[in-house]
């Protein structure tokens, strides 16, 4: 069985997910078989496997870094937010229900079984087992219920803890010192380590507040990590892309930060392009006069659609496709683009909704969820992204709803159908036909399509032409290579800032 390490934080963000990759990456070089895991996640980022299972992308992202294709049993319980006080969950891959928290908490002892074989037979498979925690260990309302979150899932694979504190939001010896007391006796033994992430500056300066927290809490401090600049994926809502405020550049996309937005991590390649500012709007001030606009995916369709609606964005999106701005909707944001949505099941909000009308498709909901991988080719594209037409890609649908065409034409009032957007072949299914076209409105429900540089390539270089500017400079890369370099770059920070020679003590000696 492998030995493993936990990566506990003492809140949300506090940087568990990036030390775990660290960690994995590093154990890696060091020629390890390594894998990631975490028991429950909650996020609204997912991918879909090889096997159509559905799972976080943040262990996605930690397998990569870990050098093996993202498993299922990385993350057995996933939790998808589909309002304020409900979620969908999806266990081993497949949705079973959707729960209030109340009824999720009552239902989670009936996960352990799930939770122990997904964990046991990774161990069975590897070396070293990297787990991720979730929120913080010593949350009051929480920890009666934590069977395998924090430190039930410690216990469930007697593991050492390395408690992680983030020092940028400030009072991070009170967050480290404030969690070990408030856990139990047994628990506060299991914790082996203490990190403090995110630090700016000098790190001698923290030598006195180190050396205190170390005699009160009775553990060491392995490590003061840095706040590193790094262009990895990130999970959560409170993810800092959101807050970025880009910089002047010849070119300028706006993504509709929607309520409950998922699978932003779509729009990563943009990011590591020099010249060009990519930017999450929530509001008409915001939005501008974008070259390109995006609407993304999000986990509640006719909800968002309806805040859309409400704060005037829809109103300001119609007048921009009006002037011939280019529109492209991703999955929930394809359907927002249709004429219309049905919810006969309460998948959703239930009942219908008219939608932004830019593209000929209604949508209906259903109880089933198309999960699968993807790759195919684009299909002859008209309007500004012409450059795009007999492009391939790969990429993986993961929606609740059907998107058909709808009859058009001048007595309708409705666009008129072009074409669909791509023709697509679904791991172990028939070819098919995906996507709308209208002008220069775009819809597709492929998650991923922008993974491709010579598809970024194209909309840089479509956009810059409508534009009338030279875009020649504006490289796009591998997005593959250029992740592996950011894993790498992670791995080289958390050697030179972490005890790792500690680090392998606490692993070896286990609790």
């Amino acid at each position: 069985m492998a030995k493993a390490i936990m990566i506990q934080g003492t809140m949300s963000n506090a940087g568990k997910s990036l030390l775990a990759a660290g960690l994995c990456r590093i154990f890696r070089q060091d020629g390890y078989r390594v894998a990631p895991f975490k028991a429950q996640n909650m996020a609204l980022n997912s991918y879909i496997t090889k096997d159509g299972l559905e799972m976080g992308r943040a262990q996605v992202m930690q397998a990569e870094c870990a050098g093996l294709a993202p498993d299922v049993r990385m993350n057995p319980i996933l939790l998808k937010p589909t309002s304020d006080v409900g979620s969908q969950v999806i266990v081993n891959g497949e949705v079973i229900a959707t729960m209030s928290a109340r009824d999720y908490f009552k239902y989670k002892p009936e996960l352990i079984p799930a939770v122990r074989s997904a964990y046991n037979s990774l161990a069975q498979e590897n070396d070293i087992i990297v787990i991720e925690g979730a929120g913080s260990p010593a949350e009051i309302n929480l920890k009666n219920d934590d069977c395998f979150v924090n430190m039930g899932m410690a216990k469930i694979a007697s593991s050492p803890v390395l408690l992680v504190g983030d020092i940028d939001r400030g009072g991070v010896f009170a967050q480290l010192y404030g969690t070990t007391a408030l856990l139990d006796d047994d628990e506060r033994t299991m914790v082996k380590g203490l990190i403090i992430n995110k630090f700016r500056g000098d790190k001698t300066i923290l030598d006195p507040g180190v050396e205190m927290l170390e005699a009160r809490c009775h553990i060491p401090v392995i490590g003061v990590t840095p706040y590193m600049q790094l262009d990895i994926e990130d999970e959560d809502s409170l993810s800092e892309r959101f807050e970025r405020k880009s910089a002047a550049a010849l070119l300028d996309i706006a993504v509709i930060r929607l309520p409950r937005i998922s699978n932003f991590t779509d729009f990563n390649p943009f990011q590591s392009i020099e010249g060009l500012s990519l930017r999450y709007v929530t509001n008409v001030r915001e939005l501008k006069n974008p070259d390109m606009i995006i609407l993304p995916g999000t986990k509640n369709t006719m909800g968002d659609l309806l805040w859309l609606r409400q704060n005037g964005l829809e109103a300001a999106i119609l007048k921009a496709a009006a002037a011939g701005t280019p529109i492209i909707g991703i999955c929930g944001g394809f359907q927002m683009l249709g004429t219309g949505l049905s919810d006969p099941f309460h998948t959703e909000e239930g009942g219908t909704a008219r939608g932004l009308g830019l593209l000929p498709v209604k949508t209906t909901f259903s109880t089933a969820k198309t999960r699968t991988q993807t790759k195919g080719r684009i299909q002859k594209v008209g309007g500004i992204l012409h450059s795009l037409s007999g492009l391939s890609f790969e990429g993986y649908e993961i929606h609740m709803g059907q998107s058909m065409p709808e009859p058009s034409g001048r007595s309708t009032g409705k666009p008129s159908f072009s074409a669909p957007l791509t023709e697509i072949n679904r791991i172990g299914n028939e070819t098919v036909f995906d996507g709308a076209q209208c002008g220069n409105v775009y819809g597709t429900y492929i998650h991923g399509i922008f993974d491709s540089d010579e598809i970024t390539a194209a909309i840089i270089a479509d956009l810059g032409a409508a534009k009338g500017i030279d875009t020649s400079g504006m490289k796009t890369t591998d997005y593959q290579t250029f992740k592996e370099s950011q894993f790498d770059l992670l791995a080289e920070g958390l050697r030179e800032s972490l005890d790792m020679k500690k680090v392998y003590e606490i692993l070896e000696k286990g609790i």
